[in-house]
């Protein structure tokens, strides 16, 4: 699914966001989003896209940003577009030699954008896309990587999430 980077997200435009916090034994809050979001990272092969290098530590900071997160996960994969046709049948583990992350895969990031008050909705996609296809997300999104301070604590109110009301339905899983 292609959108163009910095436009407004449309993905799933049914106004609500389904969201997991990875590091609290998966719970989950659902909410309508009460924010703007935009889009980044919504590759396809047919489209154009920037390519370029991006500082190590962006890389390492958007691996921990997805590892901590899901947004609005489904039961589908979506298989990378970019990568070769003949793949293995389990895409959604399968590591290539030399590359980092797997080439399928389903949800969505957000990462809160500078200054507050909105959010870049990315595929959980986009690691792959930058670590083994070269992709390179506008600076915009570098900067708010790189400021995403994940070290602040999930409780309360979800705080390392700032994009979360406080009157979010929560579910523990």
């Amino acid at each position: 699914m292609f959108y163009p980077d910095l436009t407004p997200y449309s993905y799933a435009n049914h106004g609500r966001d389904s969201f997991t916090d990875m590091t609290t034994g998966y719970r989950s809050v659902s909410f309508t989003a009460p924010y703007q979001r935009t889009n980044i990272g919504w590759l396809d092969a047919k489209e154009p896209w920037p390519a370029g290098s991006v500082p190590a530590a962006f890389a390492e900071k958007l691996q921990a940003v997805l590892a901590v997160q899901a947004v609005n996960e489904c039961l589908g994969h979506h298989d990378c577009d970019l990568c070769p046709d003949d793949p293995p049948a389990d895409r959604q583990t399968w590591r290539r030699p030399g590359h980092l992350r797997a080439c399928s895969g389903t949800g969505e990031i957000r990462v809160p954008a500078q200054p507050g008050g909105s959010a870049f909705a990315a595929p959980r996609l986009i690691g792959h896309y930058v670590l083994d296809h070269g992709y390179r997300p506008p600076q915009e999104f570098i900067d708010a990587v790189l400021a995403f301070d994940l070290d602040c604590p999930a409780e309360p109110g979800w705080a390392r999430f700032p994009w979360i009301p406080s009157d979010a339905e929560v579910s523990d899983g």
